[in-house]
Order: structure tokens, then C-alpha cells, then sequence
């Protein structure tokens, strides 16, 4: 059973910072590629970032490329979404998952974490 726990979030002026966590258990957790979604409301969950299982290759959403930064600890079984000049666009709930590219694997998911970007 996966368990993917999500942190670190809160409210942030435009411009602001966030770094955002996911612990995830289970024994594959260093073999996999990792993604961050999000979901706002009356909107699908989309793509953020993806992250291969040695953290050598990142890759990320047009929307979000230049401003967030994903990083991964194996030894913590923790994956990271540094957010840098953020928008009100990027008001959404973030979630992490195993990722197969832009796609999530998994179908059950953590408890997500609120990102809310507002003057």
C-alpha cells in the first residue's frame, strides 16, 4: 500500500516562496520517478514536475519551468517542490505520486497539501 504524505503549504503574497515535501512509503519509492500535480478548483489535476529515481533528470510544466525546482532525498524517502515567485495562478491543492512522464501511476492519493497565492 502506498502511503504519500504532502507538506507545507499555506497562503503566500504574489512573489512569495514555498517548498512544499512528500514522504512517500513503500520499497520502490527509490526506483521510481516521482511527479507533482495539482488541482484547482473546477480544474482537472495537471502535471508540475517529474523527477527520475536518481534525481538526475527533472522535468516540468511550461507553466511552471524557471520558477519551481523538484529535488528528491532517497535516503528520506522525500521528494521536494521548491516554488519561487509565485503566481495566483498557482493557487491549487498539490499532490505527489509515482510518475510514468506527466502521468501519475498510482491510483490513491495523499492527502494533498494547499497552496493558496494572494494579496
Amino acid at each position: 500500500q502506498v502511503q504519500l504524505v504532502e507538506s507545507g503549504g499555506g497562503l503566500v503574497q504574489p512573489g512569495g516562496s514555498l517548498r512544499l515535501s512528500c514522504e512517500a512509503s513503500g520499497r520502490t519509492f527509490r526506483t521510481n520517478t516521482m511527479g507533482w500535480f495539482r488541482q484547482a478548483p473546477g480544474k482537472e489535476r495537471e502535471f508540475v514536475a517529474g523527477i527520475s529515481a536518481s534525481g538526475g533528470t527533472t522535468y516540468y510544466a511550461d507553466s511552471v519551468k524557471g520558477r519551481f525546482t523538484i529535488s528528491r532525498d532517497n535516503a528520506k524517502n522525500t521528494v521536494y517542490l521548491q516554488m519561487n515567485s509565485l503566481k495566483p495562478e498557482d493557487t491549487a491543492d498539490y499532490y505527489c505520486n509515482t510518475a510514468r512522464g506527466r502521468l501519475p501511476v498510482y491510483d490513491y492519493w495523499g492527502q494533498g497539501t494547499q497552496v493558496t497565492v494572494s494579496s
